[in-house]
């Protein structure tokens, strides 16, 4: 009998050593705990439509340099940090000089903020759920801690800017950890850009701790190139009325993989995720979901719409978990598919699992094509084929893409869309 295949021992060779020893010893810890991990095979479930796509050589283990361009598809109106290859750099930021809100780089730490910091790491995601992610938690050679004191209110987005600049076959594993108090709100922007066509695994962990009352929007943009495997992971952990909201827009590549995952642990919080996806050639996306109403007196409100053309392959697995405790929650979930071709495949699992008995909840998946008559009427109308196809491919996203809060963004996934539009339509 074939054994499974276990993570490679070349990936957890030690990095960079620049964090403060707390820091290390976490990594070095998470390192041990991986030896002889199975990597995910088609027998396991939340990986069966992606394992194929999951290519972990051993000229991958690298850790890619921290020297190279500088560069973005946002026009960045806000404050910025920028990453490049896994490692912030700090010349090339622009912080905010504000009161109640400071933004540190973990090498920047020193050994008690460091400490307290490590025994947060890694509680806001369900590692049996999420196993990448424990790779990132063995990897990490720096990472951004923002922190939010009671009140306070970032005046401007906060864009961090992920870039990879793929020169030589490598990986990296970027890290952010917010920590917002009460009462406090921002907004964050993550771009994920690259450069160069050597393969590259980019693994990214973003986690959100939201204090009673706090208000935070995330807005994740990915943008990668075709030699890009990109394995991402948020986990948010949600105290009584606080808000979070998330926008994530993804254009697909060889393998594009994001697990969101939110626990609604106090009374009154809410959280609202939206989710774009659009995949073209034989591109590979797919979305994983977790919504946990742990708490009472909860809303969440779940809308995902993915877009495949040609050959490619797009995934969404939807899961809200409502707690035998969580009397009178309040959710709801959405995911609407648009097949443009016949060789395209989109697969979608929504999962309802209620244990209370005063609850209001639904879910519901479609798919389906372009509607013929409607393409029809535009036609008639002396709209062009081509144009007509474009309009009505981008009203069933459009409801999405305008509800992101950040212009910038707004404007590079529109450009985006346009080259998306213009390759999937080119032969009508």
């Amino acid at each position: 009998m074939k054994s499974a295949p276990t993570l490679s021992s070349a990936f957890l060779q030690p990095a960079g050593e620049f964090l403060p020893g707390p820091l290390l010893e976490l990594r070095k810890q998470r390192g041990t705990a991986l030896v002889d991990m199975p990597l995910p095979t088609r027998k396991t479930e939340n990986w069966k439509y992606s394992s194929r796509h999951l290519k972990l050589s051993d000229e991958l283990a690298a850790s890619l340099p921290s020297s190279g361009k500088e560069g973005s598809s946002l026009a960045l109106p806000g404050y910025r940090v920028i990453f490049r290859n896994g490692v912030m750099v700090p010349e090339a930021s622009d912080f905010p000089d504000m009161n109640g809100i400071r933004i540190q780089r973990f090498c920047d730490l020193d050994d008690q903020e460091a400490a307290a910091l490590a025994e947060r790491l890694d509680n806001t995601l369900d590692s049996h759920a999420v196993q990448m992610a424990r790779l990132n938690s063995a990897r990490f050679e720096d990472g951004l801690l923002i922190q939010l004191d009671k009140e306070a209110v970032l005046d401007q987005p906060l864009f961090i800017v992920h870039e990879v600049t793929a020169s030589s076959a490598g990986s990296a594993y970027p890290r952010i950890y917010v920590d917002a108090a009460r009462h406090s709100q921002m907004t964050l922007v993550e771009e994920y850009i690259s450069s160069g066509n050597e393969p590259v695994l980019v693994n990214t962990v973003t986690e959100f701790v939201l204090a009673e009352g706090a208000q935070v929007t995330d807005v994740r943009l990915t943008l990668e190139g075709e030699n890009v495997q990109h394995i991402g992971a948020t986990g948010v952990r949600q105290a009584a009325t606080s808000r979070f909201e998330s926008h994530c827009v993804g254009f697909g590549g060889p393998l594009r993989r994001h697990d969101l995952q939110v626990r609604l642990e106090g009374e009154g919080a809410e959280c609202k995720l939206n989710g774009v996806v659009v995949t073209q050639g034989k591109q590979h996306y797919d979305n994983h979901t977790s919504i946990e109403h742990v708490a009472a007196h909860c809303d969440s409100e779940e809308t995902y719409r993915n877009i495949a053309a040609d050959e490619s392959h797009a995934i969404f697995n939807g899961r809200i978990h409502i707690h035998q405790d969580a009397q009178k929650s309040n959710a709801n979930m959405s995911n609407k598919n648009l097949l443009l071709s016949t060789g395209a495949e989109i697969d979608t699992k929504p999962e309802l699992e209620i244990y209370a008995d005063d609850v209001k909840c639904a879910h519901g998946a479609t798919i389906g094509q372009l509607d013929k008559t409607s393409l029809f009427y535009l036609v008639s109308r002396g709209i062009g084929r081509r144009e007509a196809n474009t309009l009505l491919t981008m009203a069933f996203i459009n409801e999405l893409v305008e509800q992101v809060p950040v212009e910038a963004v707004r404007d590079a996934v529109q450009l985006r869309l346009n080259d998306f539009f213009n390759q999937a339509f080119q032969e009508i």
